[in-house]
């Protein structure tokens, strides 16, 4: 049976503080079930631009934080926490304060990071990936282990907690989000995560033709498939999630997909299928996501705002015609 629709709204940059807090209220006003930052760090400059990616204005756990004091049912969080920039003890107290305080409405998103540029502007080791993958597993074993608030005993091989429990304690842990593009890491969410990210296998270290290409239609059917090999009999009671990076609300789809396919050099009929794009009217985007639903099992989409293309409103339509059906 498919779960119901669910749509977050992921922020990056915003033109002024009351603005930053004026679309808060909007993504909940609007029927948004959920908001989200990003964990980078950079700002404007050189070591960003070689990853195409945008800066992050905002740090995410102060932003999370006023986000849920601003707010009294929106779900808040981060897609995704990089655990190469955490402390991961502070990290973990940090989501369990917050969940406390929100009266649980954290939702806790992991990943095991991907920006080879920001690495090396922060001289933080951006290790092979075998490593970052095997680190990142036992963090998020760590976690999950601190959130029940037993006592903890953990020799790990990058995890070495003993002597104290975690505290606020949430035995009912926040929904822990993992996002990510490669078999190693959905594998782990497949065993891990209540909620599952798809996303552009970013091997390369930075955005471009080839990480977008990863997210066509026939590689997400091969990750949903990793998900649900690792998941099991659990598979079923797993949230999958997709951040629909390209989305324009258009009644000139094919000329705007045209344009922007031909620019990355990518055939424009693989991208208008691609469970990260939504180009179209309000009515063809609703068509299709109930398709992919259907593909898929994608429940839960999330649209970016970059502070200039008002996407809370522009998509709104979409939210009131879908969420919770």
């Amino acid at each position: 049976m498919s779960k119901p629709f669910r749509f977050g709204l992921q922020s990056f940059n915003t033109q002024s503080a009351a603005d930053w807090r004026d679309r808060i209220r909007k993504t909940e006003e609007l029927g948004y079930s959920a908001f989200h930052l990003a964990d980078h760090i950079l700002g404007p400059g050189p070591a960003i631009e070689a990853a195409a990616h945008p800066p992050q204005f905002l740090a995410a756990v102060p932003a999370m934080a006023m986000a849920l004091e601003m707010t009294s049912t929106l779900r808040v969080g981060c897609r995704v926490f990089c655990m190469d920039y955490q402390l991961p003890v502070v990290l973990a107290k940090q989501a369990a304060t917050m969940d406390y305080l929100s009266d649980g409405r954290l939702e806790f998103g992991l990943g095991a990071g991907w920006v080879q540029s920001e690495y090396e502007a922060l001289n933080i080791t951006f290790d092979d990936f075998p490593t970052r993958k095997q680190r990142f597993a036992e963090i998020v074993t760590a976690v999950k282990a601190f959130m029940t608030g037993e006592p903890l005993e953990i020799d790990g091989e990058w995890v070495q907690w003993s002597g104290f429990s975690g505290t606020p304690p949430r035995p009912n842990c926040p929904p822990i989000m993992i996002g990510g593009g490669s078999k190693g890491i959905l594998s782990i969410a497949g065993r891990e995560a209540d909620i599952v990210s798809f996303n552009y296998n970013n091997r390369a270290g930075a955005l471009g033709r080839e990480g977008a290409m990863s997210g066509f239609a026939e590689e997400t059917m091969k990750k949903r498939q990793w998900i649900k090999d690792a998941a099991g009999d659990r598979f079923d009671d797993i949230e999958l999630e997709v951040g629909a990076y390209l989305t324009i609300i258009t009644d000139h789809q094919q000329a705007t997909a045209d344009m922007i396919a031909g620019a990355m050099e990518i055939d424009a009929a693989s991208l208008l299928a691609s469970p990260h794009t939504l180009i179209g009217s309000v009515d063809y985007i609703c068509e299709e996501l109930q398709a992919r639903r259907e593909t898929y099992g994608i429940s839960y989409v999330t649209v970016l705002d970059d502070g200039e293309n008002n996407m809370v409103e522009q998509f709104a339509p979409v939210v009131a015609r879908l969420a919770g059906t």
